[in-house]
């Protein structure tokens, strides 16, 4: 199947191609399937990429050299160094900036025929419609699940095809979504997961350069629909394994019963957070935990009183970092290790950044201990607000 970009600007627009502009896309235009005519399609075209992290620097990169005309760029984030790994948008230099300012700048001096769009806020129900509006194409490079179902809704209820990509560790995922007869986001993934069930990028971590792949994934397949050339991620979900180098492509089609792209009974955008916090399951209630501040955390231990510091990363976090008299339960072994716990000292449990810690909590006022807390933030957050020798990462 070969699907053609087909919006009114995109029939109307022909921009011209001047000197520099031959010079610079000529590998472009001596292949038969892009020529002038797609290269003037591609300048013509614009192209909203949500979030400049991980996903959304390979793609912005390769979309403004192939020259598309257009590019709008949705964050509202500043560049930390932990981003150097594999957000490549951004240099040392940039740390401390506002993401969105280092990206005009690079992309400016990648191509400086393409026209930046920058818009600094968080993408949310009450701005989305008029943000996706006025561009061709979305590419979602979002790592939440509440930002990707309003950008997929969004996306099913202006009939802007979403060019979906995601990561997670050594694995990823791409496809094209809410195109006139292809499925959306919902016809894959119909509910969200319980909140905390599955871990972020920040807790769990990402290969560098797999975002790499999968960006340029996405740009491709922005690429594509723009020239109207190949066979799109329309009705497949492409799944990236680099750890084994595997990819592999399995079907999704239309759910007649999908309330976005099935029934069309979603007319508007609804509270995305509300929707993802409210999913039942292992991970549902984590917002109720008792959570105890760093600080105060801190201040108690200097006054001699007993707490028992457990902690459950792994064994390879705990080598990078540490807080002293902690004691080490990955998240796994908290069931078993419970008879090992003495249920009449106080416990403050603490992971990363306080997700896996909540979860621990939980089960361990389900198992009958009463006084227990999770260390709001994690083990970053101490070393920001009480420790600073403690690394963080």
């Amino acid at each position: 199947m070969t699907a053609t970009l087909d919006s009114p600007r995109s029939r109307t627009a022909t921009p011209i191609l001047d000197r520099e502009e031959l010079l610079r896309y000529g590998r472009h235009l001596i292949l038969p399937e892009v020529a002038i005519d797609g290269q003037r399609r591609l300048k013509a075209a614009r192209v909203l990429i949500v979030g400049a992290g991980g996903l959304g620097s390979p793609a912005a990169l390769y979309l403004a050299a192939a020259g598309v005309g257009t590019i709008g760029l949705v964050d509202f984030d500043i560049v930390e160094v932990t981003n150097l790994q594999r957000q490549l948008l951004y240099g040392t230099g940039d740390v401390g900036r506002s993401k969105l300012d280092a990206a005009r700048d690079r992309l400016h001096d990648a191509n400086p025929n393409v026209k930046l769009e920058l818009h600094a806020t968080r993408l949310t129900a009450a701005n989305a419609l008029t943000i996706l509006r006025e561009y061709d194409i979305v590419l979602d490079g979002t790592d939440n699940f509440a930002t990707r179902y309003l950008v997929n809704d969004a996306c099913v209820l202006l009939g802007k095809p979403n060019v979906y990509g995601s990561i997670f560790r050594f694995d990823g995922q791409a496809s094209v979504f809410a195109t006139e007869d292809g499925p959306c986001y919902r016809c894959l993934y119909p509910e969200p997961p319980p909140p905390g069930l599955v871990p972020s990028c920040a807790e769990g971590g990402v290969l560098g350069v797999l975002p790499g792949l999968v960006g340029t994934l996405q740009a491709t397949e922005a690429i594509k629909l723009i020239l109207g050339i190949g066979t799109p991620l329309v009705g497949r979900l492409l799944l990236v394994n680099a750890l084994d180098a595997q990819f592999r492509a399995v079907t999704v089609r239309r759910d007649a019963a999908c309330p976005a792209c099935g029934t069309r009974e979603l007319e508007t955008l609804i509270d995305y957070d509300q929707f993802c916090a409210s999913s039942g399951g292992p991970g549902a209630g984590l917002d109720a935990v008792p959570q105890i501040e760093p600080r105060e955390l801190a201040i108690r231990r200097a006054a001699g009183e007993a707490i028992q510091l457990i902690d459950v990363r792994e064994p390879h976090e705990w080598e990078i970092a540490r807080i002293d008299g902690a004691r080490l339960i990955p998240l796994h072994r908290v069931q078993s290790a419970i008879p090992t716990i003495d249920t009449t000292v106080p416990i403050a449990v603490y992971c990363k950044a306080g997700t896996r810690s909540a979860l621990a909590v939980r089960d361990l006022l389900d198992a009958g201990f009463r006084q227990v807390w999770s260390v709001s933030g994690g083990i970053l957050r101490w070393a920001r607000e009480v420790d600073a020798d403690v690394p963080q990462y």
